[in-house]
C-alpha cells in the first residue's frame, strides 16, 4: 500500500517514495549519493537542505541525518537538464467523483520514467486538475494514442482495478498496418508472449503455452495497407504490436517490432505508430451503469 506523502505535490508531480533497507550508509547524503547515482552528490546536498527530503514521519532530513533501515523516504524526481515540451496535447474527455478518462496523444508518457518527468500525461493532468491522488489503472504506451482510465478516489480504486484483473473492461483499438491477401481474417491470435533477456523493454513470442489472445479484422483497405481492428482479451505488454509483427504485418511506424531502432532516435512528430486505443466499454462497479468512453483522434 502506498504511505502517506508527507510532501505535497509540487508542479503536478506527486512525490515518489521508498523504503529503507539494512546497509551500510551511515547518514542519508551518502545513501541518496550512491543510491541514485545520476543526481551529483552536492545535488542531493542542496536538496536535503531545502527539506525536500522527508520521512513518513514529516521530519525534514538533513545531510548527516543518520541512515535508519525501516523508515520511508519522500522525495521529488529531477532532470539535471530540464525537458523540452513534447508539442502534442492531451484531452480531458470525462471526469466525475471516481474517474478521469483522457485521449492521449502519441509519443507522450503516460507515467515519469526514466528521462520523462512533468512531460507525462499524468503530470500534465494534475496540473490541469489538481487532483493529487491521480492513478492511471491501466496501461497504454508512450508511442499509442487513445482512451486511458484514471483513478483519483483511493476508497473505489481497487474495485476499478479489479475489473482489469478480471478482464471486465472490453477494449478496442485500431491500426494500420500492410495487407496480407493470404492471411484469413478476422482470426484469433493466441501466443506466449514473454520479454526477451537480452533486449530491454522489448517482447517476443515464445514456446509454451498461450498466455495472451487477441482478436483481429479488417475494417477497411487503404491500398497496400489495411485499417484493422484489434480486441485484446488479455493484457501484456505490447501484445499488439507482437501479434501483428508475427502474423507478417507489423503496425505502420513501429520502432520495436519486429527490429528495434537502435537507441536515441529522436521522435519524428510526423511519423507516429498507426495504432490507437479506439474505445473502452466496462459496466461501474459501483452503480451497474455502462460506460463507454471513445477516443476523439483519427490514424
Amino acid at each position: 500500500m502506498r504511505p502517506t506523502p508527507t510532501l505535497p505535490m509540487r508542479e503536478g508531480l506527486s512525490p515518489s517514495y521508498l523504503w529503507l533497507q539494512p546497509g551500510p550508509w551511515r547518514t542519508m547524503l551518502s545513501f541518496l549519493a550512491e543510491r541514485f547515482t545520476a543526481v551529483p552528490e552536492p545535488v542531493w546536498r542542496e536538496r536535503l537542505l531545502r527539506g525536500e527530503v522527508r520521512n513518513q514521519h514529516g521530519e525534514a532530513l538533513q545531510p548527516d541525518t543518520p541512515y535508519r533501515s525501516g523508515d520511508c523516504i519522500f522525495y521529488y524526481r529531477e532532470l539535471p537538464q530540464g525537458e523540452a515540451r513534447i508539442p502534442v496535447e492531451e484531452k480531458i474527455l470525462h471526469l466525475d467523483d471516481h474517474l478521469l478518462v483522457a485521449d492521449k496523444p502519441h509519443f507522450l508518457p503516460v507515467i515519469p520514467t526514466g528521462r520523462f518527468v512533468q512531460e507525462t500525461l499524468l503530470v500534465r493532468l494534475k496540473k490541469a486538475t489538481g487532483l493529487q491522488d491521480l492513478v492511471p489503472i491501466h496501461r497504454l504506451d508512450r508511442e499509442t494514442a487513445g482512451v486511458i482510465v484514471f483513478s483519483h478516489q483511493p476508497a473505489s480504486r481497487g474495485k476499478y482495478q479489479s475489473m482489469f484483473q478480471q478482464r471486465a473492461m472490453f477494449k478496442v483499438y485500431e491500426a494500420i498496418a500492410p495487407l496480407r491477401s493470404d492471411l484469413e481474417l478476422p482470426r484469433v491470435h493466441r501466443s506466449r508472449v514473454e520479454e526477451i533477456p537480452e533486449q530491454f523493454f522489448k517482447m517476443h513470442e515464445a514456446e509454451g503455452a498461450p498466455n495472451s489472445e487477441t482478436h483481429i479484422s479488417l475494417i477497411e483497405a487503404r491500398g497496400a495497407l489495411g485499417l484493422y481492428r484489434l480486441e485484446p482479451v488479455t493484457g501484456r505488454r505490447h501484445q499488439l504490436r507482437v501479434h501483428m509483427a508475427a502474423l507478417g504485418i507489423p503496425i505502420l511506424n513501429d520502432l520495436f517490432y519486429p527490429e528495434a531502432v537502435p537507441v536515441g532516435v529522436a521522435d519524428d512528430l510526423d511519423k507516429p505508430l498507426k495504432l490507437l486505443a479506439r474505445s473502452l466499454f466496462f459496466i461501474d462497479p459501483l452503480d451497474g451503469s455502462e460506460r463507454h468512453f471513445s477516443s476523439e483522434r483519427n490514424l
